[in-house]
């Protein structure tokens, strides 16, 4: 075979496989972008709306969110912590009555903490830990969002950021979702739970627990 068949040769298969990776980019592409859209349900239409309805920039922001903070794990919260964090946001929310900007306020300090405790990107760095949330929680970031930019505003000496009531008390209702999501045991936990509560009843302390119902049942009969 001669050098230039061979050239020839070589210069073909190449083409081929360049071909075949167009094709296959191509096909990928708008199965991504269903994905994307899949995972972050209305943050989606979010980012494309503020790309100027740029779809390609949108995904492309959304898919660097995802390899960013996709493998994060987040922390479980014990039990005691738990009853903290819901004590206090049920205080904001009965504040709220008598002052609606305050009450706001402080469900974003809440959620940037709760946030930070399992696990996300410090409260510090809000646009990083929304990001991370979005990634995780797409479909209940916009309640911390809204709350977020009303605090923001009311730092900077806006009265009540520059919200109504109302607004403000949708606000609050649409960020409580994302509280509960961060707040609830996953199912791991649930598990957890149950089998610690399983072997503290098998345990001979557990055990013990139930001796003196027994025994004065036995005395009952007796007298």
């Amino acid at each position: 075979m001669s050098t230039g068949l061979i050239i020839a040769l070589i210069v073909i298969v190449a083409l081929v496989v360049a071909a075949v990776a167009v094709v296959t980019l191509r096909a990928r592409g708008p199965l991504h972008g269903t994905q994307l859209k899949r995972r972050f349900g209305p943050e989606y239409d979010r980012a494309v709306a503020r790309h100027d309805g740029d779809a390609r920039a949108a995904e492309r922001e959304l898919a660097e969110r995802v390899e960013r903070h996709g493998g994060l794990r987040e922390r479980p919260l014990e039990p005691a912590e738990r009853d903290r964090y819901v004590a206090r946001w049920t205080a904001a929310q009965e504040r709220f009555v008598d002052a609606p900007g305050d009450a706001v306020a402080e469900a974003d300090r809440l959620l940037a903490e709760l946030a930070g405790a399992k696990g996300f990107p410090d409260g510090g760095h809000y646009e990083d830990q929304l990001a991370a949330l979005s990634v995780h929680h797409a479909r209940h970031v916009e309640g911390y969002r809204r709350v977020h930019r009303v605090a923001q505003a009311r730092a900077r000496g806006a009265h009540d950021g520059g919200a109504g009531t109302e607004e403000m008390r949708e606000a609050l209702v649409e960020a409580r979702a994302l509280f509960d999501e961060l707040v609830r045991p996953s199912a791991h936990d649930r598990g957890r739970h149950r089998a610690d509560a399983d072997v503290a009843r098998r345990s001979p302390a557990g055990r013990g627990h139930r001796v003196p119902s027994m025994f004065h049942r036995h005395q009952a009969k007796e007298s």
